[in-house]
Order: structure tokens, then C-alpha cells, then sequence
């Protein structure tokens, strides 16, 4: 089942949260919505299954949605996974049991989501002793096990540790390529949106500036806005680089050069001063002042360099992108 909105508003205050006019995910799709914090990722994912009063309209396989319709056709995993006071495998037949399936059933249909999600072991322990990525894994499970034709996550990942993340990512993955539905990930974390998403949509300020094949989206900023959002956030604009264009790149692509160290062929080379140096464990970032802002690097590299010194870094071209403004 597909679903989508038209013309999608949500306002507070007198002030606009989220306005997209348009937005659709198909049958079978994963769409991400990558966005900054406060951007209205979960007031727009939210506002498409009913939770969150709006203007407009939600289209479930191209027809105007009733809230009715939205509750039967959509399973949700939020931030923070709300368990019953029960043992795992009931938690994870909840929803089932809520659609009026009996209790030898659900569970019966929800085991192999735990299995899918790497804690069928955990099936008879009590949900509350569950550590934050084991209950993160029951919830999606209990959302799963219903079958949905529409699910959505809102940032399903956040507050869980390095390891526990990719090997849940990895997992899920895995869980949804055996699902036949339409897919909403929220999440602000573009490594998120690489690994599950086919397409994604980057929101900023409410609105979606942008969307597309999700390798495209995210290698090929459209604005300055989302080009910081991408990681792109060293700036230079033509008054520096003398092109007609603003070109952006990842810090980690910008190389410091010595003082004596020619310039690289097929890069962009320009000039500023060391402002600060920061340790980030294996690495450095140096933030230098161009004169037209800042931009930065991250290196491996012995920096002796010393705040308030000059400082040139150079970008090859390929790891250059030009913005539309």
C-alpha cells in the first residue's frame, strides 16, 4: 500500500511547522526524511498518520485517508519504545492482540519477528529488564508482526550505542526486506538513510528541499542548507575561489599543505588563517578563517601549525560540488 500527502500544513502558534506539498512512497519503498534537529521530521511523520492535527490531505494508494483507515493500515516505531509490564514475546504480540488476534496466535506469529530481530532468546525474560537496544528490537518486532502495509520509524536508532546501531541497522534491513509495505524512516543521521532507504528527502525549516535517489541525494546537496545537512559544511564561495558558483566540500576531503608543498594538480588550493585546532581521538579538525567564512579540515596529518597562523588547504575537484545559490 502506498502512501502519500498533498498540500501537507502544520502550524503552532501562528507560526508553520511543516509544509510539504507533495510527497509520496510506494508500495514496498523506503523513504527516508533526513533533516536537522528541529526541522519537523517527526511533526510531518506525525501529521501523516493522524497523531498530529494538519491541513491537507493523506492518500493511502492515491485516496484520501480516514483516520480510521490510517490506524488499520499503519504500525509505528517511535524514539523511546513503550513495553508493557509483560514477558518480551507478549510485547511483541501487543499488536497483534489489539487487532483482536487470540493470544496462542499472536504469539505465534510474532516469534519469528523476534528471531528476525536477534532476541528470540530474550522471548520469556521480563520487558523491563530489557537494555535500551534489546527493547528498541521488541518494539520493532511487535510493529512488524502485525503485517503492516504502512510503517513508519521515527528515529529508531537514537540514544543506542555505536555498536548495538549498526548491528540493529543491519537487522532491520534484513526485517523489512521480507516486508511488503510502504516504509517512512525518520532520522537525522545520513548513514541511517544509506543503509535502508531507497529514496530520501531532506526537510529543513518544514519544508522538503529536497528528494530523490537516495545516493543521489545525498552526494549532491541542492542548496547551502542541505549541503550542511550532508556534511558538506566547508563553503567557498566564488569571491574566494574566483567560479561562478558556491562549491562545497566534506571537511575530511580538505588537505592541509606545508609551507613548501606544491600545489596538488586537479585541486582547488585557497588560503586563511588557523583558528582553532580540535583532537576528535585519531584525528584533528582545523577550522580556518578564509576571509568569505569558515571552513575546516579533518586530518590525520601532524599539524604544528598554531592558532593564528596562515594555512592553505586543497580540495580535489572531484570531491568538489557546486550549489544552486
Amino acid at each position: 500500500m502506498s502512501i502519500g500527502c498533498r498540500d501537507l500544513r502544520v502550524t503552532a502558534g501562528g507560526r508553520t511547522l511543516v509544509s510539504v506539498a507533495a510527497l509520496d512512497i510506494d508500495d514496498g519503498e523506503t523513504v527516508a526524511i533526513l533533516g536537522p534537529n528541529g526541522a519537523g521530521k517527526s511533526t510531518l511523520l506525525r501529521a501523516l498518520v493522524h497523531l498530529t492535527q494538519s491541513s491537507g490531505t493523506v492518500l493511502l494508494d492515491g485516496q484520501p485517508a480516514t483516520t480510521t483507515a490510517l490506524r488499520h493500515a499503519v504500525a509505528a516505531v517511535l524514539q523511546r519504545p513503550v513495553l508493557q509490564r509483560a514477558t518480551v514475546l507478549d510485547n511483541a504480540a501487543a499488536g497483534l492482540r489489539l487487532r483482536g488476534v487470540r493470544r496462542a496466535e499472536a504469539r505465534r506469529r510474532a516469534e519469528p519477528w523476534l528471531d528476525a530481530l536477534g532476541v528470540a532468546h530474550l522471548a520469556p525474560r521480563h520487558a523491563r529488564t530489557l537494555s535500551g537496544g534489546e527493547a528498541q528490537r521488541v518494539a520493532i518486532a511487535r510493529a512488524l508482526a502485525v503485517a503492516p502495509r504502512v510503517l513508519v520509524l521515527d528515529e529508531p536508532f537514537s540514544g543506542l550505542d555505536a555498536t548495538t546501531r549498526t548491528d540493529l541497522l543491519a537487522d532491520l534491513r534484513a526485517a523489512l526486506d521480507r516486508l511488503s509495505a510502504s516504509v517512512l524512516l525518520v532520522t537525522h543521521d545520513r548513514a541511517e538513510a544509506h543503509a535502508l532507504a531507497q529514496r530520501t528527502a531532506l526537510l529543513v525549516d518544514g519544508e522538503i528541499r529536497q528528494i530523490g535517489k537516495t545516493s543521489s541525494v545525498l552526494d549532491e546537496p541542492a542548496d547551502p542548507e542541505c549541503a550542511t545537512l550532508l556534511g558538506f559544511t566547508t563553503h567557498l564561495p566564488p569571491a574566494l575561489t574566483g567560479r561562478d558558483v558556491l562549491l562545497v566540500a566534506r571537511p575530511e576531503r580538505c588537505t592541509p599543505l606545508g609551507d613548501t608543498t606544491p600545489d596538488p594538480p586537479d585541486s582547488l588550493v585557497f588560503e586563511g588563517v588557523l583558528r582553532r585546532v580540535v583532537p576528535l581521538g585519531g584525528a584533528v579538525r582545523l577550522d580556518v578563517d578564509t576571509g568569505h567564512g569558515l571552513a575546516a579540515s579533518v586530518t590525520t596529518a601532524d599539524i604544528t601549525a598554531a592558532p593564528g597562523s596562515p594555512i592553505r588547504l586543497a580540495v580535489n575537484v572531484d570531491d568538489l560540488r557546486a550549489c544552486g545559490r
